[in-house]
């Protein structure tokens, strides 16, 4: 038997196609909706599975230096050295800043570290590791820094000596790494004024010496919940296990992005299947002479109802192939990390042929109801 669903698209292929694409657009910003979701995920976790800590040391009563400001001491360390179990134990801060690269401002999150101790918390891809304390740093490319450029922060001006990439915040700021001494200062440093009002004042400055986190690496075979509530127990500082902190990143701070992003994906789609449905609506009601005289040579409903659900099935799955197009080849563009992987795709196309078969209903439904009569009359 012959398609009548194909030999009606193709009697109006190019408006069917650029129909397509058109919605095909609206699925491609879905996709990239949901590759945003899963960047920002990605991208929070980057700097917790760099540093690969067993425990996070953070101050009482907060969630650590990830969801909200924590200070230590950074003299605890030495304590938490004594704990049976722990094998190293890194302090460490974080802080936001802007910096100008070429006069343009660019925010970073800055992570600072004991460089001269082995510890190594990111991936070079060019250059070195610190080796002096005040004078060197490194950049993540996405700053558009070069090795040996040099930066000023604060009082003191440094060179970069390493490049990694792709290392960002859960913002999706750019990382900088320094020592942990020049991240203090930057940290906690006054300006001149501000010292000579607190001299005034008979004021005494804020010591440097706090950290924001202690991160721990235990012993092989050692347990690190016991030896957490060993830590809270002894030195009353939260203490939070490396899935904790994962959990933390993910719900505590990216939960509310995810029920937006979630809101306009649902939009988006209820969008998609209005566009499909006036398209359907519109193509039945331009044959409706046609389907009354197949009415009237004794055509079933049934052949009827296949046509148009054909067409709006067909519809969707030219506009699936299209936005999947758009969305991988605009994805690199976007100023933050979009990932776009198969298995959501396959979850989005699956929804979109049943968008499309709930938004032939309307045109079926048209359909159906043509009096086989009004084929003679017109």
């Amino acid at each position: 038997m012959i398609n009548l669903a194909q030999r009606d698209i193709a009697h109006s292929l190019g408006k069917f196609i650029t129909t397509a694409l058109g919605v095909g657009m609206l699925i491609g910003v879905v996709l990239i909706m949901i590759g945003v979701y899963r960047g920002m995920v990605h991208d929070a976790m980057i700097v917790p599975n760099d540093i690969a800590a067993d425990l996070w040391v953070v101050q009482k009563d907060t969630l650590g230096p990830f969801a909200e400001s924590s200070r230590l001491h950074e003299d605890l360390k030495y304590a938490l050295k004594g704990f049976l179990g722990v094998k190293e134990v890194y302090p460490l801060t974080f802080q936001n800043l802007q910096i100008h690269q070429n006069k343009k401002p660019i925010r970073v999150y800055a992570l600072g570290y004991e460089a001269l101790s082995g510890f190594k918390p990111f991936s070079l891809i060019q250059g070195r590791a610190i080796e002096v304390r005040n004078n060197e740093i490194i950049v993540d490319i996405k700053t558009g820094f070069h090795l040996d450029d040099r930066i000023k922060l604060g009082r003191n001006i440094y060179t970069v000596v390493g490049l990694t990439r792709k290392a960002v915040s859960s913002g999706g700021d750019p990382m900088i790494y320094l020592d942990l001494s020049a991240a203090q200062e930057l940290q906690f440093l006054f300006s001149n004024e501000q010292i000579r009002n607190d001299r005034s004042r008979g004021g005494e400055l804020s010591a440097t010496a706090m950290v924001n986190t202690f991160a721990l690496t235990l012993r092989p075979g050692s347990d690190a919940k016991s030896i957490a509530k060993e830590i809270h127990r002894w030195k009353h500082q939260e203490v939070y296990t490396t899935q904790e902190q994962s959990d933390i990143l993910t719900k505590n701070l990216i939960e509310r992005s995810a029920k937006q992003i979630g809101m306009f994906t649902v939009i988006l789609l209820i969008v998609s299947s209005v566009i499909i449905s006036l398209i359907i609506y519109t193509m039945t009601i331009g044959k409706m002479k046609e389907i009354a005289i197949l009415k009237l040579i004794g055509a079933p409903n049934i052949i009827i109802t296949k046509m148009i659900g054909q067409q709006s099935v067909l519809l969707g799955i030219l506009a699936f192939i299209g936005g999947n197009i758009f969305a991988n080849a605009s994805a690199n563009f976007f100023p933050k990390t979009v990932i776009l992987i198969p298995g959501d795709a396959l979850k989005l196309f699956v929804v979109i042929i049943i968008v499309s078969i709930l938004a032939s209903l309307s045109g079926i439904r048209t359909a159906l109801r043509v009096d086989p009569s009004s084929a003679i009359g017109g």
